[in-house]
């Protein structure tokens, strides 16, 4: 083809390729897998007995888009474009802080994955919106997994989350 879009408009194109080059494709769905991961997350107490939180939308993202390792190519909009693995256990022993995010936010918070080059925690919540926690501080990706993944490999700046 020869055109600047391809036959999907769920993402942009440079977005659509790089999940595509991972192995994406539209009604990719491994609910079972998805389920082994909330299984590990639920099962996992820390030392000071914190525990995830497993809800609908985190599953529902893990089914679609888990276990993939996204590598963006191009130099990214505002920021370096995030090298990505969709694996929640990524997260296993981070409860305390994404408890923490949750309660700060007023809702609960899951590991999503991690961006593989800075080793940040991708999370989502109740709601499905999307953040990432890294040594800098908490940030906001976008309402649901689709605005995410479009943020982090197209690199564009994501919302610095502020206290209060």
């Amino acid at each position: 083809m020869h055109t600047d879009r391809t036959s999907t408009t769920r993402f942009a194109v440079p977005v659509d390729a790089a999940l595509r080059a991972a192995g994406w494709q539209p009604g990719r769905w491994d609910i079972k897998q998805a389920e082994i991961w909330a299984d590990a997350l639920r099962d996992h107490v820390s030392p000071a007995g914190h525990r995830h939180s497993v809800f609908p939308a985190a599953v529902e993202a893990w089914a679609e888009f888990g276990g993939l390792h996204i590598t963006p190519t191009g130099p990214g909009r505002q920021v370096a474009p995030a090298a990505l693995h969709l694996d929640p256990l990524h997260g296993l022993h981070m409860a305390r802080t994404l408890g923490d995010l949750g309660r700060a936010l007023g809702t609960e918070v899951c590991p999503l994955g991690a961006e593989t080059d800075s080793q940040a925690l991708l999370a989502i919540d109740t709601d499905g919106r999307v953040y990432t926690l890294d040594h800098t501080g908490d940030w906001y990706l976008g309402p649901d997994i689709d605005q995410a993944l479009s943020t982090l490999i197209a690199g564009t700046e994501p919302t610095r989350l502020t206290a209060g």
